[in-house]
């Protein structure tokens, strides 16, 4: 005979699983690493290199400490082999470099950047990966708006680097902050150079739009931290960033273009069409740049970059094929360094552009190794945002946001590595190998050995062989 009852037949609703505090510590790790890579010259200017160093290598230790207990699972095959290569290339130099003390420094650097890039994509998601660079990218932006507010309402004059109050009128070049938030002049924030924070404050922005885009919490506050970077990038006013964000929204638009697409064949005319777009901007850009430099406010010689490439190819030229020895920065202490290229009474330590500066360190083998480096990243990255997510019969998914930004990242680069070498080093550098590896590890959103699990989400770490 049948019964009524009261009781449910299921199981009692329970709360969705949170995240264990070993991995919300995990992630604030990640996110003071890619902080360090990020305001890594902030740091510099507060607490001074050596320290510097020290905090740099202590934090190398932890991820090593971090990777050995948490072993997350990482596919050989798939490592981003050819950024190996030119770290390789750039170890070796040391064999017959011209500044030996300056290449171990700085080559050590180097690999540093390069295994918290590839521990940084093997333990965190593609979600935590964007949520980490973002969360990095408003400790700079916060910082930097914090500092330079400190400055004119405290110091009401310039800075220099260590917190030390110049005595009289020095080279506006030597400042840390030049105190021109309320009068209108080009402001520095905690990178004490205009250059890198346009730079860092457009990476913001890609980030904070990717992350508004995607749906992520507290959206309103989004558009604040975007509000807040585009001021500072305004403020900054470098013409590299200018360019670089009108290429970053030209790529933009392309993919967007590209995923439209519904035909074979379809897309090659959309390549065509912005293949000649990019190419008659870039011939525009070049002839024209007196004009358009004019009116940014900079000299059509790039504020006197042709003089230092000219300069560099020269040396460059004498030892063509392995370089003079890597040192990324240079280091200004060396004698060959010393005095070479002097700009407003200081030694210019790059060459302004991540091409001559590898040519001259790396020779012709350096510039190869680059080449397909970067060439491999932009390829993996074009694709991993321009393909619709796909790995069976279903080919309706949508697109994720996540997925722009390797492309725009690479986009920003590949402009300012033209007149600047800080790709080379510190974010640029790490983000070619965060990317890279985790593009060839997972190159769907959600799917692949550090994807396939909600328990990496949560914590629940999954050990490799398991």
């Amino acid at each position: 005979m049948a019964m009524h009852t009261t009781h449910p037949v299921s199981a009692l609703p329970t709360p969705p699983p949170r995240e264990t505090t070993g991995h919300l510590l995990l992630r604030a790790w990640c996110v003071f690493v890619l902080f360090l890579a990020l305001g890594g010259v902030g740091v510099i200017n507060a607490i001074g290199l050596a320290a510097t160093g020290v905090v740099v290598v202590a934090s190398a230790i932890v991820s090593a400490v971090l990777w050995t207990i948490l072993r997350p699972p990482v596919a050989l095959r798939r490592l981003p082999w050819l950024a190996f290569g030119y770290v390789a290339w750039a170890g070796a130099s040391i064999a017959w470099s011209a500044w030996p003390a300056a290449s171990v420094l700085t080559w050590l650097l180097l690999a540093i950047t390069t295994f918290q890039g590839l521990f940084i994509g093997a333990v965190l998601t593609w979600r935590d990966v964007v949520g980490a660079v973002a969360s990095a990218a408003k400790w700079v932006v916060g910082l930097s708006l914090l500092f330079e507010l400190a400055v004119s309402l405290l110091v009401r004059g310039p800075l220099l680097p260590g917190f030390v109050v110049p005595e009289g009128r020095m080279d506006p070049i030597v400042y840390w902050s030049r105190d021109n938030l309320f009068d209108g002049g080009r402001l520095q924030g905690i990178f004490g150079n205009a250059n890198l924070l346009g730079a860092a404050m457009l990476v913001a922005i890609i980030v904070f739009a990717i992350r508004y885009a995607a749906k992520a919490p507290r959206r309103p506050l989004l558009l604040g931290w975007i509000a807040a970077a585009g001021f500072l990038f305004v403020r900054a006013g470098s013409a590299t960033s200018i360019v670089a964000a009108a290429f970053v929204v030209l790529v933009l638009a392309t993919v967007l273009v590209m995923r439209t697409a519904r035909r074979p064949g379809e897309r090659t005319r959309w390549y065509l069409l912005y293949a000649a777009v990019g190419l008659g901007a870039g011939a525009a850009l070049w002839f024209g740049r007196e004009t358009v430099f004019g009116a940014l406010g900079r000299d059509s010689d790039l504020t006197g970059r042709e003089g230092i490439w000219a300069d560099v190819l020269t040396r460059a030229d004498q030892h063509p094929i392995v370089g003079w020895g890597y040192s990324t920065p240079w280091i200004a202490s060396e004698p060959l360094i010393d005095g070479w290229i002097v700009d407003h009474g200081q030694t210019v330590v790059q060459a302004h552009s991540m091409w001559l500066d590898t040519y001259l360190q790396l020779g012709g083998v350096g510039v190869a190794l680059l080449i397909l480096t970067m060439l491999a990243y932009v390829w993996r990255s074009w694709f991993f945002a321009v393909d619709r997510p796909r790995w069976d019969l279903r080919a309706d998914r949508p697109y994720s946001p996540l997925t722009l930004l390797p492309t725009l990242i690479g986009g920003l680069l590949v402009v300012q590595g033209l007149t600047e070498s800080a790709p080379l080093l510190l974010w640029g550098w790490m983000f070619v190998v965060l990317f890279g590896v985790k593009i060839k590890q997972s190159p769907l959103v959600g799917v692949g050995p550090a994807e396939q699990s909600m328990s990496i989400e949560r914590g629940e770490l999954q050990r490799s062989g398991s």
